[in-house]
């Protein structure tokens, strides 16, 4: 089992470009971010910054996402928007060129919450054609975009596996994936080992939390070996992302622990 860490979320009293050093001090030699600048198009020095504490770091950028919009306020993605889709689009090239420099193997599109002045059929055909660009101008550089169910916040429409698996049958690219995240579908009241066996052939990226709490695995009740080994003996053999909030003083020391997936 390969690890990346998710250094949005890992390391929270660091800068975020002290981060990816972070990472590799604790043995690691993958990271992977939420969009991790304030515009969806940002300025070159901001994006040679990030790109320089990545390298510098010695770690592989394995995951990226697009632009979520204001996380903080509440949005989850702006690619259903029919207003935004231009704005997502170059956002798309953005992520994709810092992906083409840090060897990038998925980027994830967060699908953005339902409106009450949109009819949805509109957003869900904004989303087919966004996912459709976001798939296209991944596979130039041999990486996948991804789908993936959120939870925490009513209006995001995905919440299971099932309701980003139907989202991908409309899009109809095989460059755009499943992101299975264990603690995202168990919140939902998903149950992320029947996920496994239906959508193992659309996993495109696998994500771990405990819940509850969303802490790393030890911290809740979710059989995180258990449901490893699982995606593993799926086929699954992509990096898995620790994508939690530290809530002990060894973040990583579940690693190392007996039964732990190594």
């Amino acid at each position: 089992m390969r690890y990346t860490v998710n250094c949005s979320i890992v390391f929270p009293d660091l800068p975020l470009l002290d981060r990816p050093a972070a990472a590799a001090a604790a043995g690691f030699d993958a990271v992977e971010f939420w969009w991790p600048f304030t515009d969806s198009v940002p300025g070159d020095h901001e994006v040679d910054a990030f790109v320089t504490a990545v390298a510098d770091a010695g770690v592989t950028l394995t995951g990226l996402n697009f632009t979520a919009g204001d996380m903080p306020a509440g949005e989850r993605g702006i690619l259903s928007d029919p207003a935004r889709a231009s704005e997502f689009a170059d956002n798309v090239a953005v992520a994709v060129g810092i992906g083409e420099r840090l060897g990038t193997l998925g980027f994830n599109a967060l699908h953005g919450n339902r409106r009450d002045d949109l009819d949805p059929r509109v957003q869900d055909e904004t989303a087919v054609r966004s996912l459709a660009l976001a798939a296209d101008a991944a596979a130039r550089i041999g990486a996948v975009a991804l789908l993936e169910p959120v939870s925490g916040v009513d209006a995001y429409p995905l919440k299971t596996a099932d309701d980003a698996v139907a989202v991908l049958d409309r899009v109809g690219s095989p460059h755009l994936r499943l992101l299975l995240d264990v603690y995202h579908l168990a919140v939902n009241g998903d149950d992320p080992a029947a996920a496994i066996d239906r959508h193992a052939d659309r996993i495109g990226h696998v994500q771990i939390a405990d819940a509850p709490g969303r802490g790393e695995p030890g911290t809740g009740d979710l059989p995180i070996a258990d449901l490893l080994a699982r995606v593993a003996a799926a086929g699954y053999d992509g990096p898995v992302s620790l994508e939690y909030k530290p809530v002990t003083a060894d973040p990583f020391g579940w690693l190392t622990r007996e039964g732990a997936p190594a």
